[in-house]
Formats: structure tokens, sequence, C-alpha cells
């Protein structure tokens, strides 16, 4: 009698509708809010957290108003007599509004997204995050192959320190920037910076709304090498890669965009773009590819209307890049775990 009277209280209607309401208030704040802080940040603050704040009080964010929603729809599901016929429509349309928000949740955990660029006549076998960055060291002492050791974003914070058994040494992050760019030093720096440190350094700066118009850096402190110990910078794009020498072993120290590698690769054979008349404007374009999967080659057209799909992957024609007579394709990619949830759900709340 207990669980039921608790089940009627956490399903009733009026929870559903107020936190509908609430959600319609998160969408309006945060589509207002892109003006001023970009698309990712709005996301990020009042969609894609579990709380947000409005002054100095917290308040639901997108994730948590949508969980409460599923917990308030999942109830219904504990009611007697759910499956007669005069209630089959709406146990249909629940289960079809269920699924849509496990489509979401899906979406939101584990889904990413980036880009492939491309050169014609140049094969990629990796996409990079628009917005998650990784410091890699490389090991090149082996002439057969190069030993990669990556740390992610979340590592990346000023005081934390990085360790591996891959790599004799240790990287102390004095500070992280989200945005940057490096300055001249007017005076070259003392015995303790080392490469690029000694020369420039890096300004904070404004984050960019364009999120992944930032360009990140790193200063950080080597540690137990015998002759490399001292203060480096990294930054995204940075010309000259940085290299420190242990043990007669080099390694490359690289800030750059997160890389996920993918279980195929495509090689850009020719791009085309279509121009509006008598304009400098791209009317269309797209890239005519190589599919290669366990070496076979495949070939695949990508437009801006017609993506490739593979293994789970999206490609998008999304933009190029011109130097001359070299031309480089932009794919956006995506890897979606709940793409076809609301097709399905769709479908199934249209039979309800």
């Amino acid at each position: 009698m207990y669980m039921k009277e608790n089940i009627k209280i956490i399903g009733s209607p009026k929870i559903f509708a107020f936190t509908v309401m609430w959600m319609i208030v998160l969408v309006f704040v945060g589509t207002i809010v892109q003006r001023d802080i970009g698309l990712y940040a709005a996301q990020m603050q009042y969609f894609s957290s579990w709380f947000t704040w409005f002054w100095f009080l917290p308040f639901p964010s997108g994730k948590l108003t949508m969980l409460i929603i599923f917990i308030n729809l999942s109830c219904y599901f504990f009611r007697p007599n759910i499956f007669q016929t005069k209630k089959l429509g709406i146990t249909i349309t629940h289960s079809g509004v269920i699924l849509m928000l496990v489509g979401g949740a899906l979406t939101s955990f584990f889904s990413h997204e980036g880009s492939v660029v491309i050169d014609e006549g140049k094969v990629s076998n990796y996409y990079e995050n628009y917005y998650n960055k990784e410091l890699v060291i490389i090991d090149t002492s082996n002439p057969k192959y190069d030993h990669f050791t990556a740390f992610d974003s979340p590592l990346l914070i000023k005081d934390n320190l990085l360790s591996d058994q891959s790599i004799p040494f240790t990287i102390e992050i004095l500070d992280y920037f989200v945005n940057c760019k490096p300055v001249s030093r007017i005076y070259e720096g003392g015995e303790e910076l080392k490469g690029m440190a000694k020369n420039f350094f890096l300004q904070q700066l404004p984050l960019e709304k364009e999120y992944e118009k930032n360009i990140s850096g790193i200063i950080y402190k080597i540690s137990n090498t015998e002759s490399s110990n001292g203060i480096y910078i990294n930054y995204i794009g940075q010309p000259i890669t940085q290299t420190l020498n242990h043990n007669n072993k080099e390694y490359m120290l690289i800030l750059r965009r997160q890389r996920t590698y993918l279980p195929f690769k495509l090689e850009l054979i020719d791009f085309k773009k279509v121009m509006h008349p008598g304009t400098e404007i791209a009317k269309s374009y797209s890239s005519l590819v190589n599919l290669i999967e366990d070496d076979i080659p495949r070939k695949v057209l990508i437009s801006m209307n017609e993506p490739l799909r593979h293994r789970g992957y999206t490609f998008y024609q999304a933009s190029f890049i011109e130097n001359g007579s070299k031309q480089t394709t932009v794919l956006a990619t995506v890897k979606n775990y709940g793409r076809l949830f609301p097709y399905i759900s769709t479908i199934i709340m249209c039979i309800g």
C-alpha cells in the first residue's frame, strides 16, 4: 500500500506538467544567452549539466529535469490495468516517450563529434574533437614504431601532476588556458625556461563564442630528467614541436585536439566545389573518397546533402580549406549511439 502511494505521488501528472514548463524556461534562457556566451557554453551550462545557477541559487539543469521526467513517466508502468483496451493508446504513447528519453541519454553520455581534415591524395584514420584537448608524449626512440602516451582534458588542470610508467619523467601542470596566444618576451627567460618558453609566454584571452575556435595552451614543469628539467609551454597549432631528451631517447610533447581513431581509413580522391555564378561564394561542394577497410577500397561520394554512414559513424560535408592549388576537405564526424531512437519513438507515439 505504501509503495502504491509513493508511485502515485512520484508519477503525478502535475510533476510532469511543471517539469515541462521548467524545460521551456531553460530552452528560452539558454537560447537567449547564446548571443553572449556562444552555443557550446550555453549547452554545457543549461542542458548538459545537472544544475545551473541563476544569480546565487542553484536550479535543475537539463539533465536533472529530463531524469525527473523519465522517473515520473516510468511510474505509469507500475499502475494496474494499463494494458486494457481503453488504456492501450496511453500506454503505447508513454513507451514512445520513454524510448525517446533513453535515446537522448545515450546521445548525451556516449556520443562524440569532431571533424576529419584530409588533403587531396592523403589518407586519414582519425577525427579530432571540437572541444576536448589532450597532451601527447611520443617516444620516437624505436625505429619501427612510435609509442604514444596521452593525457585527456580532465587531467589538464592547474597543479595536477601527470605521470605514467611509459614515460620516465613527471609533468606538473602550472597553468592551463582554454584560450590564449603566444607573446614574444622582451628579454630572454631564465635557465629554468626551456624550448619556446625561453622566448615566448602564453597570454590568456577571453573565450570565443564559437568554442571550437579557442586556442588552448598549457604551461608545465618537467622533473626527474638528466638535462631537460624545466618549464615548457605548448599550445594548439604550435609550429615547432617541443622535444626533450632523456637517457638517449627523444620525446615529443604535443598539445592537440583529442583524437579518436577509426576502424577504417578515408582517402580523399577528389574535392569539387560549385560556385554561385559571378561570385567567389561556394554554392555546393563534395568529396570523392576511398573508404578503405581490411585493405579493400570502396569509392563513396560525400556531398552537402548526402553524408556517409558507416559502422555507426556519420560523415557530413562541412567545409573546405584552400591553399593555392592545394584543396582540403573538412568532414564533420558524429558517433551517435542514440541516432535511431527519435525515429523509432516517434513512430511508436504516432501509433499510440
